[in-house]
């Protein structure tokens, strides 16, 4: 029973503190006893490649910046304990006095944590290897390109597009391609 109420809400906190936020619940979970309502808590965060002088180094970036995920069975006391948590500023989807949040969609969230890496669901795609497909994000968002192949197994598409007046071969995840009717 308790499986079907778990769900995902979004926790607005102030920018620059999404891990600090992430460690206040993570230690508030034993202390004040909600350890049963409070299952997982998740900065949205990708590593990427920044270059700077000829020299590149990874850097993580935090993708949704003074937001926290949050997997929880909405109790009053499980409420009170994240809201009131510092470093947060409120519920995304909460009125305000004394609402509860909505829930997010599990498509959506699932969307936030394929893309982050943690999620073992497969996205079911609407295209194949010789389609045109749209890319939705990164840096080659709105480009059209045609699939060469795909990899099941990573969930990732080598797309062809046209950089510099050349056909260039990319790798895009699965999630961020969309069939082009």
């Amino acid at each position: 029973m308790a499986e079907e109420k778990k769900e995902w809400y979004v926790v607005n906190t102030y920018a620059g503190h999404e891990n600090r936020v992430k460690d206040y619940l993570e230690k508030r979970l034993e202390t004040m006893g909600i350890a049963d309502n409070l299952f997982q808590i998740v900065v949205a965060e990708e590593t990427q490649i920044e270059v700077k002088n000829k020299k590149s180094k990874e850097v993580v970036k935090n993708i949704f910046p003074g937001y926290v995920f949050v997997e929880m069975i909405m109790t009053d006391e499980a409420w009170y304990v994240v809201r009131n948590t510092p470093g947060v500023t409120g519920f995304i989807g909460s009125s305000g006095g004394g609402a509860k949040p909505f829930p997010v969609a599990k498509s959506e969230i699932e969307n936030v944590l394929r893309r982050i890496g943690k999620s073992d669901k497969n996205v079911e795609v609407q295209f194949k290897v010789g389609d045109t497909v749209k890319i939705l994000s990164g840096p080659f968002s709105g480009m059209e390109g045609i699939v060469d192949s795909m990899n099941d197994q990573t969930q990732v598409a080598t797309v062809l597009i046209i950089l510099f007046g050349r056909e260039t071969p990319t790798d895009i995840n699965y999630i961020d391609l969309e069939k082009v009717i």
